[in-house]
């Protein structure tokens, strides 16, 4: 099933697998702003990215994250981007979907994801809700791919970045930009591989193809920037936690919810 969400400025494609957008395109530009696919954008959650060992420790006690079926070592970005949602409400500029997970480990949770068009805005909406009695720990993100062009250019502000290392996890934080990690001032993405997280992330970026100038905003100071050499994409991915924070002292951006509690995340994505 495909669902669409249009207005004068936008076309906004979705699948409820996956709670997956399929295109967004800008119809005054006639470009697409994120690179229409299988998975063009998808939420992350109950936690973004990877897990060291699959595991981590929470109040003393050891807690084994589930297993993936898109990833042999990791409950890789968590399971809301495979599983079926449930439409609750669709018209032209909205679409409301939910989804109901329970695991073993502890994550037991009801989410609701709004997509919705306002101008030349595009925004989504995620909470979750905690629902077992046991107290749990919860992450959030989105995994947008942009449309990348040899002419487009990105710009963010971080603070710095853990480098990757095995297994996609990160390594110590380092406090120095490369010139490949630095989008302080607009450039066109290298290309080459680039698989790292950013802290003290402005909430902000721009990507700009020729006339068209597109805005990223979420608030939270950790962004993932993922980039394939010779592919037509770079993901810009707000999380609400550094990858592997499970495993870091204080589980930075991680939240423990008693139940009932909530949390949520707010990404715009938007013309200028």
């Amino acid at each position: 099933m495909t669902l669409l969400l249009e207005n004068e400025f936008l076309r906004l494609t979705v699948a409820p697998q996956g709670a997956a957008i399929l295109s967004l395109d800008s119809l005054e530009h006639q470009q697409a702003i994120l690179y229409g696919g299988e998975k063009a954008l998808f939420p992350m959650l109950p936690l973004a990215n990877r897990v060291a060992g699959n595991s981590f420790t929470l109040h003393g006690e050891k807690i084994e994250l589930p297993q993936s079926p898109a990833d042999k070592q990791f409950f890789l970005h968590g399971d809301g981007w495979l599983k079926d949602w449930q439409v609750e409400k669709h018209d032209v500029l909205q679409l409301v979907l939910t989804l109901e997970s329970q695991y073993d480990c502890g994550f037991d949770y009801h989410a609701r994801l709004i997509y919705r068009l306002e101008g030349k805005r595009f925004i989504a909406e995620l909470e979750l809700t905690h629902q077992a009695n046991k107290p749990m720990v919860y992450g959030l993100g989105f995994h947008p791919f942009f449309h990348l062009t040899p002419a487009t250019q990105v710009q963010f502000s971080a603070t710095g970045f853990w480098p990757e290392g095995a297994n996609h996890l990160p390594q110590q934080w380092c406090g120095e930009l490369t010139p490949q990690t630095n989008f302080i001032s607009p450039k066109t993405p290298d290309n080459q591989w680039l698989n790292v997280g950013y802290s003290g992330w402005s909430g902000g970026a721009l990507i700009e193809t020729g006339e068209m100038r597109v805005q990223l905003k979420c608030a939270t100071p950790y962004l993932m920037v993922f980039r394939m050499a010779d592919e037509p994409f770079i993901c810009l991915e707000p999380q609400s936690h550094p990858v592997n924070a499970h495993n870091m002292a204080g589980l930075p951006g991680l939240v423990l919810l008693a139940n009932q509690q909530s949390t949520a995340l707010t990404m715009e994505i938007a013309l200028l």
